[in-house]
């Protein structure tokens, strides 16, 4: 890798893994249960967990899928300009 744009990409991929990386490993399991609260009268008992990590784990997979979509589909344009340079 020599030029400075080829750095640049590749610091680029490195920074958004690490940080899918991030978001991946702080997404609650899909298997996960919440947890209970004993005091019905508490403002934290209205929030229903359950629902809230179903919905957020959706959300993170969606992203996650939208992601790997993203990054073949732009491999895929990369390598169609690179073999475009190279035959012209």
């Amino acid at each position: 890798m020599k030029g400075w744009r080829s750095r640049f990409i590749f610091t680029l991929v490195v920074y958004l893994a690490g940080f899918a990386t991030a978001i991946y490993t702080l997404a609650p399991a899909p298997e996960g249960k919440a947890i209970e609260h004993s005091d019905k009268n508490s403002p934290q008992s209205k929030f229903n967990s359950e629902e809230f990590v179903e919905n957020f784990n959706t959300g993170m997979h969606k992203c996650l899928e939208f992601g790997k979509e993203a990054a073949l589909r732009t491999g895929k344009l990369l390598r169609e300009k690179v073999k475009e340079m190279r035959d012209a």
